[in-house]
């Protein structure tokens, strides 16, 4: 946690001198605040989760912290905001560890976190509720602010989707149904996950999220096959992949739109929207291999700036300073953050906590890799946020609660570990 602090001061102090020549003004606040933020969230781990992973919250911090570091370099208002959305995401850390006491508990709320999740994704379709902002119907205004439930909605999902999948492995890993020479899983097993999958996704398709739809695919898939164990399920993946995007494609505009500007950036008709892209591929060219240092991007500037630079493109932010290095950096603090998701969740003991929290570190992975291969055009761009890095109040909580879970998890198996080793200690002795 120590040396995060550290990188991310001293980014910060480099990212002032760069732009304006002179220290922060208000460098103390900054490291006060982010200081006090990381201690209340290190000490509720010390109290609630003693023998969790040592290093998913010092992550999170860094990437957080390199983050912040942008959107103040770009828009101080908001970075104004993102440190209160960074104490409150720490609030609700410490929360979640003091009564979110066994994961395994959550297994009972099999339906409800399912009622819950749609609720959220449906929520704002509501009349006189939801609001559209760039084309996607996700935010319900609250006062001032925005609230975006597809973040929670997700986590929820995976709730159910852990649940479901731990109850019914047997009978979706054992083929026991028969047609001429083919086998199959029944039909009654797959019926209730397949329509609470389809469900999810036809909703975030009226909303015109093209990015949680996909993300929703992806981790439902990865489940069933973490699950299973069989590639056929891989196939049905890829085929339902296939057959979905067509569909999408004819269906909904925004698809269409992403599909086309992604294929051809660079055509009149596309060059409206695509400059985001562009501006942000320009920015990345400029940065190379070692950045054009902290502070002396141009890419919030050239030609009006990239658009939404903050939330949307801040990895181009990113590497236009840091270069190649920042993205390898970047690209190493995620893996390790999944990496270290997947060893808690294989130290489980349960069915439903190890799914649990294999599909909360892909979800982690899943987004990060959307939106960072959206930048560099290697799969269409669908503007979802880099987790713990870019602006935005419910994904910077959500992505908490996250952690949070992924912690009392670990301190579950580590205890559960330490009491079956004394136990068989005293079986030894007797």
């Amino acid at each position: 946690m120590f040396l995060a602090w550290v990188i991310t001061t001293s980014f910060y102090v480099l990212a002032s001198l760069g732009a304006q020549g002179k220290l922060p003004s208000r460098f103390g606040v900054f490291l006060g605040g982010m200081i006090i933020a990381s201690l209340l969230m290190h000490f509720a781990v010390l109290r609630y989760a003693p023998k969790s992973s040592e290093i998913l919250l010092p992550i999170a911090t860094l990437l957080n912290g390199v983050g912040y570091v942008e959107i103040a370099r770009w828009d101080p208002p908001l970075a104004r905001d993102q440190a209160l959305w960074f104490l409150v995401s720490a609030v609700v850390l410490v929360l979640t560890l003091k009564f979110v006491r066994h994961v395994r508990d959550l297994d009972r709320y099999r339906y409800l976190t399912l009622l819950a999740g749609i609720a959220l994704l449906a929520a704002p379709l509501i009349p006189h509720v939801g609001i559209s902002i760039n084309g996607a119907r996700l935010w319900i205004p609250v006062g001032p602010f925005s609230f975006q439930p597809v973040e929670f909605a997700k986590i929820l999902l995976i709730f159910f989707f852990a649940s479901y999948f731990a109850a019914n492995r047997d009978l979706l890993s054992i083929p026991t149904q028969r047609l001429g020479r083919f086998h199959f899983v029944p039909p009654k097993v797959l019926v209730p996950i397949l329509a609470a999958w389809g469900l999810s996704v036809v909703i975030l398709g009226a909303e015109n999220d093209l990015g949680f739809a996909i993300i929703i695919f992806t981790l439902f898939i990865a489940l069933l096959w973490v699950t299973t164990g069989l590639k056929s399920y891989v196939v049905l993946g890829l085929a339902l992949l296939v057959g979905g995007a067509y569909i999408a494609d004819k269906l909904f505009y925004q698809v269409q739109g992403r599909v086309s500007q992604w294929l051809d950036p660079w055509s009149v008709a596309n060059l409206n929207i695509s400059h985001q892209l562009a501006y942000g591929w320009f920015s990345i060219a400029a940065g190379g291999i070692t950045g054009t240092g902290l502070g002396l991007g141009q890419g919030g500037y050239v030609g009006g700036g990239i658009p939404y630079i903050t939330s949307d493109m801040i990895f181009a932010a990113v590497a236009e300073e840091l270069g190649f290095v920042g993205i390898i950096l970047v690209l190493c603090l995620f893996t390790a953050f999944v990496g270290e998701g997947f060893r808690i969740a294989q130290r489980a003991t349960s069915d439903f906590v190890r799914l649990t929290a294999t599909g909360l570190s892909a979800l982690m992975g899943f987004q990060a890799f959307f939106i960072m291969a959206g930048v560099l055009r290697l799969v269409p761009f669908t503007g979802i946020t880099l987790p713990f890095m870019a602006y935005g109040a419910n994904s910077l909580i959500a992505n908490y609660v996250v952690v949070a879970i992924l912690l009392r998890i670990s301190d579950e198996n580590a205890a559960e570990r330490h009491g079956g080793e004394i136990i068989a200690v005293h079986l030894t002795h007797a």
